[in-house]
This record gives structure tokens, sequence and C-alpha cells, in this order.
């Protein structure tokens, strides 16, 4: 007899649904491979209503952020939609911040990479707490895997504006 599988408050899997991953700069495209690699490996996301584990598709929607939260055989449990405005200027700054540190790599401007990388470090725990805040009522999310879930939103910003 087969064990039954043991409710786990972790992502097994993320999806990015909308544009093509080929409108991704190197940079972000390295961003998100590494951002859903650690999601992989090590998260804690738990619905109020639901025990896990899950598949999270993470999409843009008509300007709002979507979290379709799936159990482990991809069938939906829930879909929490999010107003994007909250995390436009969080957003705006990433990308402003990924250009900047594409710029002084190619200059080899070794301090400002450092100064970015600080910066890319706090608008990430910005982006972060507001992840966390915005679904507090709805998913326990521990500060890594929100920090991760940012950087996605980010590229998925990304993709929906290059369209």
């Amino acid at each position: 007899m087969q064990p039954a599988m043991t409710a786990s408050p972790r992502l097994l899997r993320v999806v990015l649904e909308g544009a093509p991953l080929t409108r991704l700069s190197p940079l972000l495209e390295a961003d998100r491979e590494q951002a859903v690699r650690d999601l992989e490996l090590e998260n804690h996301f738990a619905l109020k209503s639901h025990p896990g584990p899950y598949i999270l598709h993470l999409s843009i929607q008509e300007g709002r952020l979507v979290f379709d939260v799936r159990d482990a055989a991809d069938e939906v449990i829930v879909v929490h939609m999010l107003a994007l405005g909250p995390f436009r200027p969080l957003i705006k700054d990433y990308h402003l911040l990924v250009e900047s540190y594409h710029l002084a790599l190619a200059e080899g401007r070794e301090a400002r990479i450092q100064a970015i990388d600080m910066g890319r470090r706090g608008l990430h725990n910005e982006g972060a707490e507001l992840i966390r805040a915005r679904l507090k009522d709805k998913v326990d999310v521990d500060f890594d895997t929100a920090r991760r879930l940012f950087t996605l939103v980010c590229v998925l910003h990304k993709r929906d504006d290059s369209g």
C-alpha cells in the first residue's frame, strides 16, 4: 500500500504565463531562471484554505497580478488577483536597476556594480514585504519566497510591457 502524499506548505513548481520568454534580456532571463530554481528548491507557500503542495501559475492579466494556485495534479484550487498599481513603482525601479547593472558590467565599474547590487537587495526586500502584505489574508508566504516571487512579477511585467 502506497502512503498518501503528505500535506506540505510549499510550491512544487512555478509556471510563468504570458508573452514568450524570448523577449527577455539576458539579465532578466538569468534573474527568472535563478528565482524559479531557488523557489523549486526551497519555499514556504501555504493557502489559508487548502493544504499543499501547490503548483503556481503566475501571470499578469488586464493590469492584475494573477496567482493561479493549483494542486499537485495541476487542478485549480483558487485564483487570487491583485491590483498591479501598488507594485508599479517598485517594478519600474527594478528595471532601472537592471539597466544600470548592465551598463556598469559593460564598463567594468566594480564599485558601481556593488552599489547597484545593494540597491537591488533593498528593492527586493520592499517588493517581498508588499507581496506578503497583499497576500496575508489568503496565503502564508515566507520572506525569501516573497522575494523570489517579486523577481518573477518584475519579469512578467517586462514581458507584458514589451508586447
